[in-house]
Order: structure tokens, then sequence, then C-alpha cells
């Protein structure tokens, strides 16, 4: 338990109408009698008030009135950190929230370090660390399919999972430190085997577990998709659709686009940063060809690409050169202007077929034809997006359980770890050797839920939040 009380200002800064400041710890409800006036002469401080009630008032310092506002207050256990929780809802804008928090501030809480109300959460219990990182992951949400990501990662879900392999493995390790405290009951040969399959089944979830790194990356960071091609193409106005607004600069005079634009959106819930890049083409003058560049950068970091060709044209050299030269990326081919007649006539290799899956290899590509000046066939594209992303992996309805980067950090190590205590088994070492393989297997996946776990780790987490979560 803390024995500090700590306050922020829990609502982004800038104007608003309202703004609140929150704050926790045993003298939460001493430093709001202090700061807090109510109106009416009935009317009970913060100290006195009952659980979970809401009062009207001003909070003063001094004699000088602060501002007018509504005073939260709310007793232990029952609150976000287990602690005495206040929250003082007043008016928006930089001045009056800055002025109430300095007013907080000098009648004895301090000022909140990042993400230190949720580490008090995780500390006291009311959270464990998987749910702890699912917050910022709630808060930082982009699309919708992330938010129920995030929720799901939040009521415990993944958190069940993590425990109750952690529990199975348990199990299995009493087992064996039960027989070591009684050498005399020794381990018969099929009684080792069913060991073996206890461990190969924790593998399993853990193998399963790991499947979902993908998902949690896509759903958390999101994708990077290129928009390339010759210029005067329709890459802008593409961007333009995806985006639903006009983000780039159109001209029918080609080399418009000089720089790279990035802009995100969400494609079927999946958050996708479109990058529109200059066309790839002989440069005409150094800007041109620093844009160039540039696009060739974004092209290097991009994980799909969308190879936009003018159906309206026969294809270029250009085309064929862009074709050949990313063959080995997955990339979609958008055959545009479908609105005008149809000039363009792909090679046998990459015949126009249906939509998904993603690039193979064999520089094969789905192919959508599209109108980016009239919208035609948008839903198609949208439709081969999602099937690329999420080709070859867990569809994305099971994305209620997915693992971040932390999560397969420690999966993997634990897999390393169960992996020997299998092949020990199996190979009848001795148990002691099996036990010391396992509990390091086990520390390993308790770290996802903090079961086991450092200050240092504690402080990475934390830090990456904002000071009044």
């Amino acid at each position: 338990m803390w024995d500090d009380t700590i306050a922020a200002i829990a609502t982004p800064l800038g104007e608003g109408g309202l703004a609140i400041i929150r704050l926790s710890g045993p003298a939460a409800l001493r430093v709001a009698d202090r700061v807090f006036v109510p109106a009416g002469r009935r009317a009970p401080r913060p100290s006195q008030a009952a659980s979970h009630t809401l009062h009207y008032g001003h909070v003063v310092r001094g004699t000088i009135r602060v501002d007018e506002v509504l005073c939260a207050v709310m007793r232990a256990p029952r609150t976000f950190t287990r602690e005495d929780v206040v929250e003082i809802t007043c008016h928006g804008g930089v001045l009056a929230s800055k002025a109430v928090l300095e007013t907080v501030l000098a009648n004895g809480a301090r000022l909140a370090h990042p993400g230190e109300f949720t580490q008090r959460a995780f500390l006291n219990g009311r959270i464990d660390l998987a749910q702890a990182e699912a917050v910022a992951d709630l808060i930082q949400a982009r699309t919708e399919l992330a938010l129920s990501a995030a929720n799901e990662q939040l009521a415990g879900k993944l958190s069940q999972r993590i425990r109750q392999l952690r529990d199975d493995l348990m199990q299995t390790l009493a087992h064996i430190e039960a027989h070591l405290d009684f050498p005399e009951e020794d381990i018969a040969p099929h009684t080792r085997t069913q060991l073996a399959g206890r461990v190969a089944g924790a593998m399993a979830w853990v193998a399963e577990l790991l499947r979902t790194a993908p998902e949690g990356r896509i759903l958390r960071r999101g994708i990077r998709a290129a928009i390339i091609g010759r210029p005067n193409a329709g890459k802008s106005s593409l961007l333009n659709q995806l985006l639903g607004h006009e983000r780039a600069i159109v001209s029918p005079v080609p080399g418009t686009t000089r720089d790279t634009i990035e802009e995100t959106a969400s494609v079927r819930g999946i958050p996708v940063v479109f990058i529109d890049t200059a066309g790839l083409r002989e440069v005409r003058d150094d800007i041109e060809g620093e844009g160039v560049r540039r696009s060739r950068e974004a092209l290097a970091r991009a994980e799909l690409i969308l190879h936009v060709l003018d159906g309206s044209e026969p294809l270029h050299s250009t085309d064929t050169q862009l074709l050949t030269e990313f063959a080995g990326k997955s990339r979609i081919l958008v055959c545009n202007k479908c609105d005008l007649p149809a000039q363009l006539v792909l090679p046998e290799a990459i015949r126009e077929r249906p939509a998904p899956p993603a690039a193979t290899g064999h520089g094969l590509a789905p192919c959508v034809r599209i109108s980016s000046k009239t919208g035609a066939g948008l839903e198609l594209l949208k439709d081969a997006i999602e099937a690329a992303i999420w080709s070859g992996r867990v569809p994305a309805g099971m994305a209620q359980v997915t693992i971040n980067a932390r999560h397969q950090d420690a999966l993997k190590r634990a897999q390393e770890s169960l992996q020997l205590a299998r092949e020990a088994i199996q190979a009848e070492t001795s148990l002691e050797f099996v036990a010391l393989d396992l509990r390091q297997g086990i520390n390993a996946i308790g770290e996802i839920v903090g079961q086991t776990t450092t200050e240092d780790l504690l402080t990475t987490i934390f830090s990456q939040f904002c000071i009044g979560k």
C-alpha cells in the first residue's frame, strides 16, 4: 500500500467544456476537505460524505474562489485504485484545470507519475498486469476492432487463459516435487509419459497464444500500406477515396506529388497507415529526386503495397518494371479508371482475378478494378486489403485474446523451458532438472499477469501511460 496521496489532471489538456482532477491515496479526503467548500450550510465535507456521491461547491485557495466544481467522493476499496479517490470536475481549459490542480498540490497531494493510478490499481490487486496494459490499449485504440480487443483483455480474457495455463503447470510441478520429497515413491514409466503429455499440452496452449502475436501487433500498431505506381495513375485520388476526404492534391499534371503523405484510416476495423508516394520514374530535378528517394524508403518499411495501374492506357514499361521489382512483396494490383474504356492488358502471370489472398512470391496478386473518381470498386478493394492483412493468420473474429510484444517474449522463453522439460522427462533425466525447467517456464508465464515481475519491468510499462491514468 502507498502512504502518500497523488493528484493529476485526468482529462486531455486544452480547451473543453470540463476537466477532471483526480486524487488517490490515504489523504485524498483530507486534501479535498481543505480545498472544497460545498454549497449549502448542511452539505457535508468530502470526509463526511457517503461513498460514491457527487457534491456541488467551489474549490478555494484561502479566501479566493478558484472555480465552481463538482466533487465526487469514492471510498476504498470500491475504487479503481482500491484507495480513497476524489475526482473534482471543473471548467475546461488550461488555466482553470491548472489552477485547481495547483490548489490540490498545495494542500498535501503530490503530482502523479505517468501511469501511477493504474500502477496502484495493479499493486493493490484491483487488476493484473495484462489488464493494466489493456487500459493503455483502450486509450490508444484507433479502430472499433482494436477497442473491442482491448476491452476483452481488460475484462480478463487473456488473464484467464494465462492463469489456467500457469495453474496446470503448477500442478505438474507439485507432482514432481512431491516425488522429490518422497523418493521411495518411485514414478513408473507410464507416469513419466503422463507428465510429458501434460507438458506437451501446455506447450500447445503456449503455441496457440503465440499465434495471436501478429493480430495483436496489427490491432495495436496497424500496418503500413504504400500506394505506388507511375505518375498520373491516380494514387492521390485513391488515397482521398480511402480516407473519405481530400488529403492529397489531385492534378492531371504528372508529378504533382513530390513527397510522401501518410494518413491513417480504418479498413474493416484494422488501422492502416496509407502512404501516398511520388511517382516512381526518371527524375527531372533534385526536388523530384528527393521525393522518389523518400518513396523508396517508405516502400522498404511498408508491409503491403497497393500498385495503382491506369486501366485506360496500355501497360507501360514503368508498370512492367514495378510489377517485376515488387513481385516478392505482399501487394494488391489496383486497376484504376474503370469508368473509362479499358485498354490495360496484364501479363498472363498476373492476369486479373478475384481479391484474396495476397502475394504468393511468384508475381501473383489480387487485382481489383476501381474508379478513384467515382468510388466504384472501393468496397472490393477494402475486402482485398482485409484479406491480405489476415491471410494465413487467425481470423479477425478470434482477436479477443491477442498478445503484445512483452507477452510474446515471455511466452517464447516459457516455450523453450517447457521444451527442455519435456525432453528431460522423455530422456528419463533426473526429475530435479525437470523441476528446474518447469519452474523457469512457470515464472516466464507469470510475468504476463504480474505474478512474477521486477521493479524495472513495472517502471517500463507504466511510464508509457499518460500522467492522469
